[in-house]
């Protein structure tokens, strides 16, 4: 690693683009903090990857993660959406923000469907494609060759490339430089641990910077995928947007570290410096839930026959847990007023709370669970 050059600035004409160098080579790890980093990011993985196997409805909790990376990772790219506003409905958000509401939107969709698509598909160029054909789907940038690489220059920063404060290889060379990571990828001869690969993969996606629009979010949603793809997690469970936010300067500036200064063994330690308090914080969540589970099960145990049809609202809760009268209806199978009486219930056990103050078009939120995720 410390041999590494990371490219070479070419001259465009108007403009010097970067033109990275290949990834695809032998590395050696020798910094000792850096293995030590990394024995610490296998133990915080392999034990939130536990909870895969002992939770029986962590698919709910699962989709409460994804709204919280989506909105985070879309935060880092400037949208406004917050953990609440995502969970409400479309008609529920102001039209001066539903455009950063549908991004949020489409991101969840993303993820989602890229994790269905593992199933089926290597982690490849074919499946970022995919994902990012959905994540620019009837948003803002819908117009900018959605799935496909870009056939033309961009730039980072900047009112026009003449102001760009970095200018990512020119866009012949994207097939090849992305050929090189699938190459990493799946590489076996020479073994070379699954978190410094990633870390190295997002380095050199953001640096390529291959599509016209999208390419930080589905750069950070790679880092997910990647951990499924290889069986380091079983399930999606670990997201990393929350850290990069709270740290986007030094992610930033690790970055462009590297192209400016070689310094790749720097970013890989705060690669997985991440990992480990993300993975740390994602325990801790998991661990705040199960507590939670059982303190609002025995609640409901209060409420007699009807504990039956309030554990089906609150089961539907972990997965949205924004919910409404006409939703409860759906939910229990009954009328508006058994579901208002349902609701109200759950008020007074203090296991949901009306948000709106109104008499009619009530809505209720999980607030004690929701927190877990702001």
């Amino acid at each position: 690693m410390e041999s590494f050059k990371a490219g070479v600035y070419i001259n465009q004409g108007t403009y010097k683009s970067f033109q990275p160098n290949p990834i695809f080579r032998s590395w050696e790890l020798k910094d000792m903090q850096l293995i030590n980093l990394l024995t610490q990011a296998d133990r915080a993985l392999g034990k939130l990857d536990m909870y895969s196997y002992y939770i029986p409805n962590i698919e709910l909790f699962i989709k409460m993660h994804i709204t919280k990376e989506a909105t985070q990772s879309s935060k880092i790219e400037g949208t406004q959406t917050n953990m609440d506003e995502a969970l409400m409905e479309k008609e529920q958000i102001g039209i001066e923000r539903r455009n950063d509401w549908e991004e949020v939107q489409n991101y969840i969709r993303t993820m989602n469907e890229a994790i269905e698509n593992l199933q089926t598909l290597p982690f490849s160029s074919k499946l970022i494609k995919r994902a990012h054909y959905t994540l620019l789907q009837s948003v803002r940038g819908e117009n900018k060759m959605p799935g496909e690489f870009r056939t033309s220059q961009n730039w980072i920063g900047g009112f026009n490339i003449s102001t760009a404060t970095f200018i990512p290889p020119i866009h012949h060379s994207i097939e090849d430089l992305i050929s090189d990571i699938e190459k990493l990828v799946h590489e076996e001869n020479h073994i070379l641990p699954d978190l410094i690969k990633i870390a190295l993969i997002h380095y050199q996606f953001e640096t390529i910077h291959p599509f016209l629009d999208g390419n930080g979010r589905i750069g950070r949603l790679m880092i997910t995928l990647y951990l499924v793809d290889k069986g380091i997690l079983k399930r999606p469970i670990l997201y990393l947007s929350d850290f990069l936010e709270e740290n986007r300067k030094h992610y930033f500036e690790s970055l462009t570290n590297v192209r400016e200064k070689n310094d790749i063994l720097h970013w890989c330690k705060f690669f997985l410096t991440g990992i480990i308090e993300t993975a740390n914080k994602s325990i801790q969540t998991f661990d705040n839930i199960m507590q939670l589970e059982k303190q609002v099960n025995e609640k409901l145990k209060t409420l007699g026959k009807r504990n039956v049809k309030a554990q089906l609202v609150i089961n539907y809760m972990y997965k949205k847990p924004i919910i409404n009268a006409l939703a409860v209806q759906k939910i229990i199978g009954s009328k508006n007023a058994t579901a208002y009486l349902l609701l109200e219930d759950l008020v007074k056990l203090e296991i949901i709370k009306e948000t709106t103050g109104f008499q009619r078009n009530r809505t209720y939120i999980f607030e004690e669970y929701v927190k877990f995720f702001r």
